[in-house]
């Protein structure tokens, strides 16, 4: 059975399963400005979870590319309040998606228990903050920092180089004391690579996939999605996102970051009821 543990939650990662995303931002690329009040947050999280979420992902920085870092204060006033009103309504499994220990802290007290840093676990106290926290964590490879990893990115061998980052931050993580069945590995579909980076580092999925590691994939609307269906607008990359995240889970993957939760589930009930079957 292949299980991760987020303190004293445990969840089964035998199926792939789902993790909605909840941006509480003005300004993310697909859904900025629709959930910034904690009660619209709250029944968007709702429905995601009625369609099949397990994982509701909160968000209070934009991450898209050319994007500009908020004050701390201003991360902490957009994903505290949601969390807690999260935690107080639904039985479900809240991760933050923040790069900073002040935030992981505030946000595991009101009711997170697994955090996605798409900074990989770079910035100062991180590494240190989850493991006294006992919490869950996703690794991402990023390169650069979202306000300039679009201009000009490149790698000798992508695929091969995100492997030994993740690898890399994975070490210092056990060595802070984080339990390996904690620890989710996320590539970075889209963070400081070019279409042909991501079409490459997917072929490489089955690689990064035999590490003792579960996978969570986000390529859900993403520009590359919309460079592959000729879609520009992100509202319009459903389909291409859903296809992607099959290809994945047939890749290894464990865990499916999307925002549209009832497409995803749906395709997933048919992959796992004929990939399951004798």
């Amino acid at each position: 059975m292949s299980v991760l543990k987020l303190g004293e939650r445990v969840l089964s990662l035998d199926t792939p399963v789902i993790m909605g995303v909840l941006n509480v931002t003005p300004d993310s690329f697909s859904d900025g400005g629709l959930y910034t009040h904690a009660e619209a947050a709250l029944k968007h999280a709702q429905t995601l979870v009625a369609e099949g979420a397990r994982i509701i992902d909160v968000g209070g920085e934009s991450t898209r590319p050319g994007a500009t870092r908020p004050a701390l204060a201003t991360e902490l006033a957009r994903v505290v309040p949601v969390i807690e009103l999260l935690a107080q309504h639904l039985d479900v499994i809240i991760s933050v998606d923040t790069s900073r220990a002040e935030v992981m802290r505030a946000a595991v007290q009101a009711g997170a228990c697994l955090v996605n840093d798409v900074r990989g676990f770079r910035e100062p106290h991180t590494l240190t903050t989850c493991a006294a926290l006992n919490v869950g964590v996703a690794i991402m490879h990023m390169q650069g920092e979202p306000s300039n990893m679009q201009i000009n990115p490149r790698y000798a061998q992508v695929g091969p180089e995100v492997a030994a980052y993740l690898a890399q931050q994975t070490q210092a993580c056990l060595a802070a004391g984080i339990a390996p069945e904690s620890i989710l590995w996320d590539p970075g579909f889209g963070f400081g690579k070019t279409h042909a980076h991501n079409a490459e580092l997917f072929a490489y999925l089955p690689t990064l996939a035999q590490a003792p590691y579960p996978l969570l994939i986000g390529v859900s609307r993403k520009s590359w999605v919309g460079h592959l269906t000729a879609e520009t607008e992100p509202q319009n990359r459903v389909s291409g996102s859903v296809a992607l995240a099959l290809l994945a889970c047939q890749r290894g993957a464990r865990v499916i970051r999307t925002h549209d939760v009832k497409a995803t589930a749906q395709a997933l009930r048919v992959y796992n009821a004929l990939a399951l079957a004798p």
